[in-house]
């Protein structure tokens, strides 16, 4: 696999490095001493108060999944920075993980087209620096904290070929749409020659068992056109984006929220 490449020619490696950070990989390690665990509960609870402060007024927001191992020429970077400028055109904020290859597409074609751009990152071992197109960038240094984030704060995900984290925010999402914990929630798979093959063997292996419904395959849109997964997007979220632009529109934030700024 090659090496993600910035549009100024310089690679910036595998994104992550290395998955999460040791905070992260001492909660996961079993129990430890109860005064250490409720240290833990109570820094995750202040990560998630960050979180809401800084997305509580971000409006209608679509988050944008896929390889961060692609470069500005790759076919599927174009499509990405493509799909960032056509939901930005609907008026809705697209948000990533913030780094390089699909994620820095998304944020470019946000930013070219106007609109607003959020990066939402894992703390790494060693720094990675985030793409250039990022309006407001967030840290977090607990996967299931941003993935709280990503999925409260947007209105449907688009995720473009990637690799297993991708994948991992494909089905937790249509698990959570499967258990009516998320309704209204479109789930946009852009790349045709790359997602049918998986939706086929759903088809062909967890239908043909009856381990899913056949319905469970209405969940996904397979398409390659922009113009159809923002148009799928706006019919289906139009009570939920409506509800965001209205919290958006408060007059008064009461837990120190922070308005969304343009860095330049």
């Amino acid at each position: 696999m090659g090496e993600a490449v910035r549009p100024d020619g310089q690679e910036v490696g595998h994104w992550p490095a290395h998955s999460g950070s040791a905070t992260e990989r001492r909660f996961l390690a079993g129990p430890s001493a109860r005064l250490a665990e409720l240290g833990r509960a109570i820094n995750i609870f202040f990560e998630f108060m960050r979180g809401f402060r800084r997305l509580h007024f971000v409006g209608p927001c679509v988050t944008v999944f896929g390889s961060a191992r692609f470069g500005e020429s790759h076919p599927f970077y174009v499509l990405a920075r493509e799909t960032g400028r056509g939901l930005a055109g609907a008026g809705f904020t697209v948000m990533t993980g913030g780094g390089p290859g699909i994620m820095e597409a998304a944020n470019r074609g946000a930013r070219e087209a106007g609109g607003f751009s959020i990066g939402c990152n894992i703390v790494l071992p060693h720094e990675q620096k985030p793409n250039p197109y990022l309006d407001l960038m967030l840290e977090f240094r607990h996967f299931f904290v941003r993935k709280v984030m990503l999925v409260k704060y947007s209105q449907a995900f688009v995720a473009l070929p990637g690799g297993i984290g991708t994948m991992d925010e494909v089905f937790e999402t249509l698990t959570l749409i499967q258990t009516d914990k998320i309704v209204d929630f479109p789930v946009i798979l852009m790349g045709v020659d790359y997602w049918q093959p998986l939706v086929d063997w759903l088809r062909a292996k967890m239908v043909a068992e009856k381990t899913i419904g056949v319905e469970d395959l209405q969940l996904l849109r397979v398409t390659d056109s922009v113009e159809e997964a923002v148009r799928v997007i706006e019919e289906r979220t139009r009570e939920s984006a409506a509800r965001a632009r209205r919290v958006a529109a408060t007059s008064t934030p009461l837990l120190g929220e922070s308005r969304p700024g343009r860095t330049s």
